[in-house]
């Protein structure tokens, strides 16, 4: 695992959140899922690539309103693969990937969270290779938890903050992790100013699968 603090510049903050409010309002564009008994999980989504929902994970094309996944913008794809270079010049046995996938959440202030969770829905491959995940915070301040097992008592925590970028991969790619609790007014100010960004925290999460 590796945390690169304020590494997304305001300036590729501002593009990421008009990419997602371009594509986050038509077909296929931000919805609420649920889980399999049908509560609804506490924050919106979207799907780059491939589409992911609790129930089915990747197994349909299509999400339940019949929406197939958005194509996955240039643009992350092209600042994943530089993030993911610079985060080897520190951490040299993190393995690189190709990101196809994007899953993009937004969590509402005190209400957004996730209970702690593996991401291992991707192909065995993929897992087997400890691809990474590569995961973007912008807006308000998250505390993400992070442990080996799905006890949140006995896991660590962290301040993810705008611009914040945390990769897990190789050995941690089976990390378990979730989001605490976000952090209400916690945003940069310019951010804000720059951008219609409702009050909250955007996390994107690319992968290959």
């Amino acid at each position: 695992m590796i945390l690169m603090k304020n590494y997304i510049s305001i300036k590729d903050q501002v593009d990421i959140v008009n990419i997602c409010e371009k594509w986050g309002v038509g077909p296929g564009g931000f919805y609420q899922p649920s889980h399999e008994n049908g509560a609804k999980l506490r924050l919106q989504m979207m799907c780059f690539g491939r589409n992911w929902d609790p129930v089915t994970k990747y197994k349909k094309r299509c999400r339940s309103d019949g929406s197939e996944a958005l194509p996955l913008p240039h643009e992350l794809i092209s600042l994943t693969e530089t993030t993911l270079q610079d985060a080897r010049a520190h951490l040299q046995k993190l393995p690189s990937m190709c990101p196809d996938i994007c899953i993009v959440n937004f969590y509402p202030p005190v209400y957004g969270r996730l209970g702690l969770h593996q991401d291992c829905d991707e192909s065995n491959d993929s897992l087997r290779r400890g691809l990474p995940v590569v995961s973007i915070s912008i807006g308000d301040t998250a505390e993400f938890l992070y442990g080996r097992t799905r006890d949140k008592y006995k896991a660590e925590s962290v301040l993810l903050k705008s611009g914040d970028v945390l990769i897990f991969g190789g050995k941690s790619r089976l990390v378990f992790h979730g989001v605490k609790q976000v952090l209400p007014n916690t945003a940069p100010l310019e951010l804000l100013q720059e951008t219609a960004l409702r009050p909250g925290r955007l996390n994107l999460t690319l992968r290959q699968f």
